[in-house]
């Protein structure tokens, strides 16, 4: 069983201490968890990522001395191997789509289980993008704001082969629309959508919604 190095980024230290002996405990699942501190600042966060060899990084948006949307970046640039997966009490959308372009693999609640958490480590771990359970991203907006976006990203619809139709159909799954929704947005059917849905996978080489919701949000689709 492989073991994980992680750290905790959070100024609240009962949830820090209540998540350590979470994973302290953990004899579940493919890693073995050994928590190497709890940094209570983002800057505090970034001095242990330039001296320690973390694989995952456990982190609150909420931290104080600066905007840790803001430091996302300085992580991913200071160790490009960790992976961090963001555990906060905010649930807007908008907050979601910020974080990810930001850099994060991964987008939870506090409020979810231990079982949860440790498929979500696990997923970010294996390379995917996971989203959490109880986060809705907006749908409110028209679809006309979206398709008076034309085709975003040109070269990057040419890079991966994307066709217009592709592109328009990721557009709506950023919104996190289901296969059924589309369909009734773009007037075809759910089979139609559900093929358009694995050619674009195939094309991106993902194989979850969460990691095409990321490339989305990066890509400015939506």
């Amino acid at each position: 069983m492989r073991r994980l190095n992680v750290l905790l980024a959070d100024n609240h230290p009962i949830f820090a201490e209540g998540l350590q002996a979470v994973l302290s405990r953990s004899d579940a699942g493919k890693f073995a968890y050994h928590v190497l501190g709890v940094a209570h600042t983002a800057t505090q966060a970034l001095d242990w990522l330039r001296h320690e060899q973390i694989d995952v990084l456990l982190t609150d948006l909420n931290l104080p001395e600066t905007d840790n949307l803001k430091v996302l970046p300085s992580v991913k640039k200071t160790c490009a191997q960790t992976r961090v997966l963001v555990m906060t009490l905010f649930d807007d959308p908008r907050m979601v789509k910020a974080a990810f372009k930001a850099g994060a693999d991964g987008y939870m609640l506090k409020s979810g289980s231990q079982a949860e958490l440790l498929q979500a480590i696990e997923q970010v771990m294996d390379g995917f993008t996971y989203l959490g359970k109880g986060i809705s991203l907006d749908k409110s907006y028209p679809v006309s704001q979206v398709a008076n976006q034309g085709l975003p990203d040109k070269q990057f619809a040419g890079k991966y082969g994307l066709t217009r139709r592709e592109i328009e159909i990721m557009q709506h799954i950023g919104r996190a629309l289901s296969n059924k929704e589309i369909a009734e947005q773009l007037f075809i059917s759910d089979q139609t959508v559900s093929v358009h849905r694995k050619n674009i996978m195939r094309k991106l080489r993902v194989n979850n919604t969460a990691s095409l919701i990321k490339i989305a949000f990066e890509h400015h689709l939506v």
